[in-house]
């Protein structure tokens, strides 16, 4: 026989190599019309487990569905024998399904239905099997009741308290616990094995207790049975007691020895894909370390876990390489032992190559597979239709022939239609697998719709599909307008699935296609006709834009398309619908956004869709705004005269902070008021603040950007400045008689606690010592003087920490008397003032003026004084005349004279401000001069870019007279300019009046101690306005009152009976 064998086998694997060449299944596909016309055997889609375990308080349902055409009919075995579903009214089997359901309302025990189940399923065609389900009912057994005595032990001595839990099924859970429930804590000393034992490495006093108990889970039924406790005394080698793991030297200490396993030596056989777990305990005093091994190689760390203090050595998922000798020892410092456990790896089939349904035309030739691979090497055994394939003869259609785990068809027919079962199995399980193999014939049918529309795109590769169906497979072929021979080759390439490619879509393709499949059982045709369309696209795509907030946003998005396709305008934001409303409007190919906030920012998309293809663009909206107020205002680095103050900027909302306002206020001058101290460049957030003396300040900022100024920041705590003697004098020092005999010197008061004033005065070059005096006042008053002398005075400012420096000495002069005569010959040129004058027309038409006369004084003893008047109107008529006068009396007045001044240079203009119009252009705006001083002939604009304190190249514009206004786009959006405006006549220019864009830009810090305050009076905290709140809120009272009143009469009148 084995001769015969082995010259056979090289033939066989000829034949199969050339019967696999040769086969060729056919795949159904899944159109429910051809679903519904083909005749299936039957297949298993849903089992329940082979190891089936049971709640037996609950009905018991074994699950078996499966599916054919036909319908199948269900069928079971019971311990390999029918079983008669019928004849058991507790059994009933669910409609089109082999599912049984076994109900117990009626009585009965779950346990007698125990037992190995199987599934038929059967129609016209064959037999499919479901596993061979093994039922078993769930059981948690009570404890046997039985006497525990004692445990007695000496100290440091090993002892294992035995669980031995009642066998449950599944196995139950062990714990162990006292009395109380509080679980036994555990450690590298006391631990529970994998048996549920209680194991001592070695014992101590404290261990001593009577109500060790172990506890087993059982899963199904979720309780718990306790065993009776155990009691556990510890008798002690001496006096005293121990309680720690430091004993006495009378406790003798011990080497190792191993309480699990026993011996050297042991074996475990653990399955492929299962769990291993190796336990080692030990006992000894001290208390030994574990350490693993695996010898003749590493551990395999990415999948060994240690458990239980290194006792439970864990490997999940075996594979074969994890077979081998592994090594535990148990050290202390006595002495050490190992115990080596031999590790077998064993495996229940799995598979290799699984069975698959092989649908064939008559005549053609196929195979089935089925490989399986254990530990020990599976044995492989075909069945045909649920019964042995040797017991069963093939039929006279069918030329089949089975070689180990393969079965080879050749020729097969109608009738060779069945299902085969492949078996492996070893001793360890086995594996099932139904496989069917049908024999069809069936003419060509056309799956997809008729005479279908296709329309596509100019240029683009396209495929035309004509899905068919047909046993024996069909050939297709395809044609254009009814004509010509099969199109392939070329533009055209045909695929053996029906599909057509056009490799470039051009409008000569355009027409009808027609697709035909045929077979040795007939034809079918198809019909496509194809249109040729221009793209879509967009042409002009939305720009990105930045918008101050409140603003209008517009995108607009240019589409160009085929115009027999009508096509869809739809706009996204971050890639979500837009809901349209009243505020966001879609206008044709734009969108409008009115007031945009900061919830319009984002990545607008315009999608331009016809039904066959589509493009789009995207642009992203910027919303710009005002910054947030600085937080968290801190103060540090006192000083005297100075302070650190640091700040937290805000948002800046997109738009960068290019300038910091710090403001101050302080609570003895001007309480409640804010006035600027300094501007700092955007970048910093940390400022020394140069202070005066004598002031209890609080402070605030204010963030600005190219939107604007942001709100004030809430303030800073105080600061007071300490005192500090005067460091300026005192302003605005002047000498003037009030009285003939007398001389009034003032000056300017400053703001300062206990602040006096030394003052000094002497008659002029009269070498007489000072006077002086120390006031408090503004003015001091030096009486009996002599007309008209000039004195020389000083002052000098006070505190109680010292003096100021001294000022300069200036001339004053003391009172002056009437003037007695009249000037005589009188006379004026265009170049001599009169001491009286006024503007009695101007040559400018309609140009309105004062008339209001003005003197002008001088000092002469010359026996012919001039003078020069500078400050006349050019272009205009003066009348003056002249008298004699000095600072209180005027003499009689002189004839009247009257000059015209010539045509001069203008004022500048009026005003000249400048605004941002938008992101990228600047609006001017000016106004005409006060005094033209002339014709305007028009004005002149001089400007240049300013880079730190560089100048660049001068550019002029020149405008007509009557133009006000100039509109100008910036080069850059970070571009500053310096603008130089001013009047033109035929004279020349005029004053210049400049301006800076933009309004805030600074180079480092700008000081502005005499900026005015600036009035941020709340309204809320003004008297008169909570005076006028509570007068409203009392009368409305009062008129609520009145109303009560009137109503509550009202309901008290006696009716009419």
């Amino acid at each position: 026989m084995s001769g015969q064998g082995g010259s056979a086998a090289p033939a066989l694997v000829s034949l199969l190599l050339l019967l696999w060449h040769r086969a060729a299944a056919i795949e159904v596909p899944l159109d429910p019309k051809i679903q519904q016309d083909l005749k299936q055997p039957p297949t298993i889609t849903k089992q329940s487990v082979k190891d089936y375990i049971v709640d037996p308080r609950d009905n018991i349902i074994i699950e078996c569905e499966g599916k054919g055409n036909p319908v199948p009919a269900f069928s079971w075995r019971r311990n390999g024998k029918f079983f008669n579903i019928a004849k058991d009214p507790r059994v009933t089997m669910r409609k089109r399904s082999g599912t049984l359901e076994i109900g117990f309302r009626s009585g009965g025990r779950p346990e007698d239905y125990e037992g190995e189940y199987q599934c038929f399923a059967t129609n016209d065609f064959g037999t499919a099997l479901s596993n061979k389900i093994l039922l078993r009912v769930s059981k948690a057994p009570l404890w046997p009741k039985e006497v525990l005595e004692p445990e007695v032990v000496t100290e440091g001595s090993s002892l294992v308290l035995p669980c031995n839990p009642p066998p449950g099924l599944p196995p139950p859970i062990t714990f162990w616990m006292d009395s109380l429930m509080n679980p036994i804590p555990q450690d590298e000393r006391v631990s529970t094995g994998l048996n549920g034992d209680l194991y001592f490495s070695n014992v101590l006093v404290q261990d001593a207790q009577t109500d060790y108990s172990c506890n087993a889970r059982f899963l199904f039924t979720h309780t718990i049975q306790q065993k009776n406790p155990i009691t556990l005394r510890v008798q002690t080698t001496g006096p005293g007691s121990r309680s720690g793991p430091d004993v006495s030297r009378k406790v003798a200490e011990s080497t190792p020895t191993f309480l699990s396993p026993s011996g050297t030596e042991s074996a475990k056989m653990v399955l492929r894909d299962e769990q291993l777990q190796l336990e080692c305990i030990a006992a000894g005093l001290p208390t030994p370390t574990i350490k693993w091994f695996k010898k003749g190689g590493e551990l395999p760390l990415r999948k060994v876990k240690f458990e239980k203090y290194n006792k439970v050595l864990r490997i999940v998922n075996v594979s074969e390489e994890d077979a081998g000798e592994y090594v535990c020892m148990a050290i202390n410092h006595i002495g050490s032992i190992r115990h080596s456990i031999f590790v077998q790896v064993k495996a229940a089939p799995y598979w290799l190559d699984k069975p698959t349904d092989l649908v064939l035309a008559p005549d053609e030739n196929g195979r089935l597979v089925c490989r399986a691979n254990g530990n020990p090497k599976p044995n492989i055994q075909w069945l045909h239709n649920g019964l042995p394939i040797e017991s069963t003869a093939p039929p006279r259609t069918t030329n089949r022939q089975v070689l180990g785990d393969t079965i080879l068809f050749r020729s097969v027919q109608i009738g060779s239609t069945a299902v085969y079962q492949c078996n492996a199995s070893n001793e360890h399980g086995y594996l099932l697998a139904n496989a069917f193999v049908s024999v069809l014939d069936m003419p060509p049918r056309m799956l997809g719709p008729k005479n279908q529309l296709i329309k596509v795109i100019k240029n683009k590769r396209t495929f035309l599909d004509c899905p068919f169906f047909g046993s024996p497979l069909p050939e297709l072929r395809w044609f254009k307008n009814g004509q010509g021979s099969g199109l392939d080759g070329g533009q055209y390439r045909a695929y053996i699935n029906g599909t057509l490619e056009i490799k470039r879509a051009l409008a000569e393709d355009e027409g009808t296609y027609t697709c035909v499949a045929s077979n040795i059982l007939g034809k079918a045709e198809n019909q496509v006709r194809l249109e040729v369309k221009d793209r879509t696209r967009i042409v002009g795509a939305p720009e990105h834009q930045t918008s101050i907030r409140g603003s209008t946003a517009r995108f607009v998005c240019q589409v160009n398309s085929d115009p027999s396709l009508p096509i869809t305008v739809t706009w996204t934001k971050d890639d979500k619908p837009i809901h349209l409303g009243w505020r966001l409007k879609k206008d044709g190919e734009s969108l409008t956004i009115p007031n945009v906030n900061e919830g319009d920012e984002g990545l607008y998309t315009c999608t331009v869709a016809s039904e066959i293809d589509q493009d789009s663009a995207s642009a992203r909206l910027t919303v710009l705004d005002r910054p947030d107020p600085p937080m968290d205002l801190d103060l540090s680095d006192p000083a005297a005269r100075s302070v650190r103050l640091t700040w937290i900027p805000g948002n800046d909302h997109r738009s960068p902070i290019t300038e910091f306002l710090v403001q101050f206020e302080e609570d003895r001058w001007e309480p409640g008021r804010w006035q600027d101290l300094a501007s700092f460049p955007g970048e910093l957030n940390s400022v020394i603040l140069q202070l005066a003396p004598f002031v209890n300040y609080q402070f605030r900022v204010i963030a600005i950007n190219s939107v604007g100024q942001s709100q004030p920041s809430r303030p800073s705590p105080r600061y007071k400045t300490s005192g500090a003697a005067p460091d300026a004098i005192p302003r605005g020092l002047r000498g003037w008689g009030s009285k003939k005999d007398n001389m009034e010197i003032s000056w300017e008061v400053r703001n300062g606690p206990n602040l006096h004033y030394h003052v000094w005065w002497r008659r002029k070059d009269s070498g007489e010592p000072w006077s002086n005096v120390t006031t408090a006042d503004s003015k001091h008053v030096v009486q009996s003087t002599d007309t008209y002398v000039p004195y020389e005075i000083k002052i000098q400012a006070r505190n109680e920490f010292g003096s100021g420096p001294e000022s300069n000495v200036i001339t004053g002069y003391s009172g002056e008397d009437k003037p007695t005569e009249a000037p005589a010959d009188l006379r004026v040129r265009h170049t001599i003032p009169s001491l009286y004058y006024w503007r009695e027309s101007s040559l400018v038409p309609g140009l309105s003026f004062s008339k209001e006369k003005k003197t002008k004084g001088f000092y002469s003893t010359v026996a012919e004084p001039s003078a020069i008047l500078s400050d006349l109107v050019p272009f205009s008529k003066y009348k003056m005349f002249m008298v004699v006068a000095n600072n209180r009396y005027e003499g009689p007045p002189s004839n009247t004279v009257e000059i015209t001044t010539k045509e001069g240079v203008p004022d500048a203009p009026r005003f000249f401000k400048i605004s941002l119009r938008s992101l990228d252009t600047i609006s001017l705006e000016w106004d005409k001069p006060v005094e033209p001083n002339g014709i305007l002939i028009g004005y002149q604009l001089k400007y240049h870019t300013v880079n730190g304190s560089r100048l660049g190249r001068p550019q002029l514009e020149t405008f007509l007279p009557n133009v006000t206004d100039f509109a100008m786009r910036l080069s850059g959006r970070s571009t500053r300019y310096k603008f130089f405006l001013s009047a033109l006549t035929q004279v020349g220019a005029g004053e210049s009046i400049a301006e800076e864009l933009p309004h805030f830009a600074n180079e480092g810090v700008k000081h502005t101690p005499t900026v005015p305050y600036i009035d941020q009076v709340d309204i809320a905290t003004q008297g008169w306005f909570i005076g006028l709140m509570c007068a409203i809120a009392l009368i409305i009272l009062i008129l609520l009152i009145v109303c009560f009143i009137k109503r509550s009469r009202g309901g008290k009148y006696p009716g009419k009976t």
